[in-house]
């Protein structure tokens, strides 16, 4: 705990780790945003190159990266953090109280942000591949890429702690070597640095009938921004802040870079396929080297977000937003975790774009709509964590209005990608979106029919059934999971389990409460003895980034217990008393099972449908709760019963 804490204080470590697994995304945009820049201006990748589109391309990117990765998150979303942590699920939870309604844009965001993570590794690994064309013209690039994705998919489950520690370092010789190679071309033609001034953008906006297409082409750059937060707890706001100085300082270098070169062949027709001006400001003996350092980078800017998947995956499932799913933690290292449901899927579908689209620049036209989307989203619950914290409403009210404006705008450039393969990331996105949202329904819709009834009335015969020597015993220790948030309340499910459906006899009586709370490694626990030695109920608070091995922590709870003297689970048999051998220990899952749906509307019907489909997909209570199987009776109930008053039935005399 207290290494990741030291990371994130602002060190040389924390600053080199930050480059690493931040901002692989961003970091390597330049290998193919001024590629789309010039060949949005046609469908072919070829027509002359002219000075309008060259500097008002680098203006836009400039003032992009400006207004939306600086201003926007390094500067003003990083303050949102949860203890530390940040993504749209933490600043979710942070304003989640505010409005019910704030579980749209954070399930949508969500949402675009995973259907983006199926199209990122494969744009960044194919472009990267696409350089050797200049050696090799008829290279079967689109196998290669298929080979590093599957690779990179199957690396996984080994945990990525040993590869992140030569995450930085590689980064670091990356956005260097950006720099560098782009300050070798300014330095031939330093009348480019003029092309930062905005008057540029704002020509080649109005003058252009492609803007939009243009635009869409631009947003390229920075499409990372939004992973950028979600990292915040790996690595600590100042490191991220200092850090991307010195990143956005190459990045902007390596597009005047670009920029100069294409100047240099003004009026010229270039095929873009076979001469990517990022590869092109590589001297020929360099450009080998080049291209293995843009490979190695675009694999780890792949890993970075495939990570983030399975953080906010994670986070989903314990928000309720996502069918629960077998979660490892393959190493020690705090956040670091991996999901083999989602790590399969997002392989299938980055596999899938490869097979679909073959060639980055078809990708490029896919590419952006949904993180667009996500940007969105992130700004209305930015504007609401604001709020919250006492900004000035004019302040807020700016913030919203420039950034709608901007995400409006950059969407509406996006929109035209729509029929060019922006409707595979969109339909990823909407099957995502039906999941999340079902799962949260369902959920509201179970809760509606489930009984509370107060649990004082039945202290009394709980007690006298558990001395009752002619019942026979069930368990020296019977565990049920409670939903009830307060502790003088219980499922009438419960109290039916023990005195109806087969009474059972236990020495004590367990009730355990999970209640995930806003912070994200909050790990506490509460103990209220409801009848000493005979009924006592745990409440535990964990964060939503807490594993939740229920059998772990009630067994850590009860030995603190027996330690303090609190309470005795020694067997009450005779002969296993004398030798203080301690009793058995069973846990009841009660399962509530959707038998009859004649009380739901058609939207909830559909709801349940889907509900049920998933989960029969989903991992068992049991097992999300890290129980023991061997211990476990699971009892399923029915979720609404028909009292016999509703039922008409007469009868008749002899």
């Amino acid at each position: 705990m207290s290494n990741h804490k030291d990371l994130q204080k602002l060190s040389a470590a924390g600053l080199l780790i930050s480059l690493g697994i931040i901002y692989g995304d961003i970091g390597t945009s330049p290998l193919y945003v001024f590629k789309a820049i010039i060949g949005s201006e046609h469908s072919s990748n070829s027509q002359p190159i002219s000075q309008a589109l060259v500097l008002g391309g680098v203006s836009l990117i400039f003032w992009t990266l400006t207004l939306q990765t600086t201003l926007k998150y390094v500067i003003i979303t990083l303050r949102a953090d949860n203890k530390g942590e940040g993504g749209i699920f933490s600043l979710f939870s942070l304003v989640r109280r505010k409005a019910k309604w704030l579980i749209v844009p954070a399930v949508i965001g969500g949402c675009a942000l995973l259907a983006d993570g199926i199209i990122t590794p494969p744009i960044t690994i194919s472009s990267a591949i696409e350089g050797l064309q200049t050696y090799y013209p008829h290279l079967p690039t689109v196998q290669i890429v298929i080979a590093i994705i599957a690779g990179l998919f199957i690396i996984q489950q080994f945990g990525t702690s040993l590869v992140g520690k030569a995450f930085g370092p590689i980064m670091f010789i990356w956005f260097t070597m950006m720099g560098v190679l782009g300050f070798s071309y300014i330095i031939q033609m330093p009348s480019i640095v003029k092309a930062l001034n905005p008057y540029y953008a704002y020509q080649l906006l109005t003058s252009d009938y492609n803007a939009f297409i243009i635009l869409g082409a631009v947003f390229l750059c920075t499409t990372g921004a939004e992973a950028l937060y979600s990292d915040l707890g790996h690595c600590g706001r100042d490191n991220i802040r200092i850090s991307w100085i010195y990143v956005k300082a190459c990045l902007v270098l390596n597009y005047l870079g670009q920029a100069a070169w294409l100047l240099q062949r003004e009026g010229q027709v270039i095929n873009l396929n076979m001469n990517n001006p990022f590869y092109k400001i590589m001297p020929d003996w360099f450009l080998i080297f080049g291209i293995g350092i843009a490979t190695i980078a675009a694999v780890i800017a792949s890993q970075a977000l495939i990570s983030g998947s399975f953080t906010l995956i994670a986070e989903a499932v314990r928000l309720n937003l996502w069918p629960k799913v077998r979660i490892n933690y393959p190493s020690e290292q705090k956040g670091q975790l991996y999901v083999p449901s989602v790590n399969w899927l997002l392989c299938a579908g980055c596999i899938g774009v490869v097979v679909l689209f073959k060639h980055s620049a078809k990708m490029e036209a896919a590419y952006g709509l949904s993180i667009t989307v996500a940007m969105l989203m992130t700004t209305i619950l930015v504007s609401k964590f604001l709020q919250r914290k006492k900004v000035p409403a004019y302040i807020i009210g700016t913030f919203l209005l420039v950034y709608l404006v901007i995400e409006g705008t950059f969407l509406l450039g996006n929109l035209v990608k729509f029929i060019h393969g922006g409707w595979f990331t969109l339909s990823i996105g909407l099957v995502l979106f039906i999941i999340m949202w079902t799962w949260h329904n369902a959920r509201k819709i179970k809760n509606r029919y489930v009984k509370f009834i107060e649990i004082d009335d039945y202290f009394s015969i709980i007690k006298e059934m558990s001395e009752d020597e002619s019942v026979p015993k069930y368990a020296s220790q019977l565990v049920y999971l409670t939903s009830a948030n307060f502790n003088s309340e219980v499922e009438s499910k419960i109290i039916y389990s023990i005195l109806q459906k087969q009474p059972k006899r236990a020495d004590v009586y367990w009730l355990v409460h999970v209640d995930v709370v806003d912070e994200p490694y909050k790990s506490e626990y509460e103990v209220d003895f409801l009848v000493p030695g005979k009924l006592i109920r745990i409440d535990f608070k964990l964060g939503f980034r807490v594993e939740q091995q229920i059998n772990l922590l009630f067994r850590k709870v009860v030995e603190d217990l027996v330690k303090n003297g609190e309470v005795d689970i020694t067997s009450t048999y005779k002969s296993l008393n004398k030798h203080k051998i301690v009793g058995d220990f069973r846990f009841v899952v009660i399962e509530k099972v959707l038998s009859r749906s004649h009380n739901l509307s058609f939207y909830e019907k559909v709801i349940m449908f889907f509900y049920t489909q998933l989960k029969k997909i989903s991992l068992s209570e049991e097992r999300n709760f890290g129980l023991d199987l061997s211990f476990v009776t699971v009892e399923k109930v029915p979720l609404m019963l028909t009292s016999p008053e509703s039922v008409k039935l007469e009868r008749i005399m002899p």
